[in-house]
């Protein structure tokens, strides 16, 4: 019996097929995970998420893929909007203080522009808005003879009119000689530097006569250092001799000293 039962039992070669089918299949399914994992679908990930939320019952999940924990039952609490904070009091204050001076600044712009409109009709009178305030440009020919400071009589009304109306104001005013690149070399002025700042501080004596404050008001000299146009044509060397009268709506911050950071020796 012991022989005929070793007869019948014989080895089994093909066995490896299982575990090599199983390796198969093992492979198979890494490459699908893989291949799933690199084309994420962002609507099929969301009904996963909200499917895995149901199943659990205990998370809810967000479009950023970060779950918020949740009593099962509970309210949501509702989202509450961002406020903005509200400008802080010496801001506004800051505000309504540049608008009110704006304002002003338009105020005596207008008064100005009505008191020279023949002037400005007839091209000698300029009215200009910049950064800093407005300016008048005087073309001095109305204002001075060639050659010298003190202004003609037909002059002298339109000066104390601008006067007038800048008194009842309180912006710094600073008035800026200039002059051509022809040279001039006289006793009374050596060169065009004096020569225009003695024309812009004969027009700061007639507005500080007139009423404004010396506190006020500046005079500076430029000579022909800064033409508005060449000084090769009569044209030109005309509309550069000129007198500017710069309304500052800027008023000048207290000074602070500067202090040495510079480490102790």
């Amino acid at each position: 019996m012991a022989r005929r039962r070793r007869e019948e039992e014989h080895e089994n070669h093909e066995r490896w097929l299982v575990s090599y089918a199983d390796f198969i299949t093992l492979l198979f399914a890494f490459f699908v995970v893989m291949y799933a994992i690199s084309s994420v679908n962002e609507g099929k990930y969301k009904v996963l998420s909200n499917s895995l939320t149901n199943a659990f019952k205990n998370t809810t999940g967000q479009p950023g893929g970060q779950p918020i924990a949740t009593i099962q039952g509970a309210p949501l609490l509702p989202v509450k909007p961002i406020a903005k904070p509200d400008k802080l009091p010496d801001q506004k204050k800051a505000e309504e203080k540049k608008g009110e001076q704006r304002q002003k600044m338009r105020n005596v712009a207008d008064d100005i522009k009505n008191v020279l409109q023949p002037l400005i009709a007839q091209g000698k009178v300029k009215l200009l808005e910049t950064s800093r305030g407005v300016t008048v440009e005087i073309n001095d020919s109305i204002l001075f003879p060639a050659g010298q400071a003190r202004l003609q009589p037909a002059s002298v009304s339109a000066m104390q009119a601008i006067a007038q109306v800048l008194a009842d104001s309180d912006f710094p005013i600073t008035i800026e000689g200039h002059t051509d690149n022809i040279p001039i070399a006289t006793a009374q002025f050596p060169s065009n530097w004096e020569l225009s700042a003695m024309r812009a501080t004969t027009v700061l004596r007639l507005f500080n006569e007139g009423g404004v404050g010396a506190e006020r008001l500046t005079a500076i000299g430029y000579g022909e250092t800064r033409p508005l146009e060449t000084n090769t044509t009569l044209e030109g060397r005309a509309r550069n001799r000129r007198v500017s009268i710069l309304i500052d709506s800027n008023r000048p911050e207290e000074p602070t000293e500067v202090k040495d950071l510079r480490p102790a020796q």
